[in-house]
């Protein structure tokens, strides 16, 4: 028996807006747990077609604020994407900031909600550089 990647698990407090999020990155829900018990309810994500490779976002029904403010202890999380500039804008045009534009083409970096950083790499080749990405400055960090 080898090793099985299973999901990575990811804490929120706002479960429409991180799935708002990631729905808009293009990660689909596969299947949810909700524990009444527990009040707890786990959502799974996951790219279409790579259903075997999700993220769980686990969302405690009564909040949650023993949350750490900055997430980069977590490091980050990676999607390839067929058009950078056509997600980066997709992304911006909802309200999310671009910490780490696609200046070359091929890598930027945005946050979720919850301080989460993901990484967004552009499949194949570098696309060629283009406005306004070539010039925008980074903001923050990712």
């Amino acid at each position: 028996m080898g090793l099985t990647y299973l999901h990575t698990m990811i804490r929120v407090k706002d479960l429409g807006k991180a799935m708002a999020f990631f729905e808009l990155l293009g990660l689909k829900e596969t299947r949810r747990y909700d524990s009444e018990a527990g009040r707890f309810s786990l959502i799974f994500l996951a790219p279409p077609g790579q259903e075997d490779a999700p993220i769980e976002l686990t969302y405690n029904w009564d909040g949650d604020d023993e949350l750490p403010s900055d997430s980069r202890h977590f490091g980050h999380l990676a999607y390839g994407v067929d058009n950078i500039y056509e997600v980066c804008q997709r992304l911006q045009d909802s309200g999310v900031v671009i910490n780490r534009p696609p200046r070359d083409g091929h890598m930027a970096f945005v946050r979720s909600p919850d301080n989460i950083s993901v990484e967004l790499l552009q499949n194949g080749e570098s696309l060629a550089p283009a406005e306004p990405w070539s010039s925008m400055e980074n903001t923050g960090h990712w």
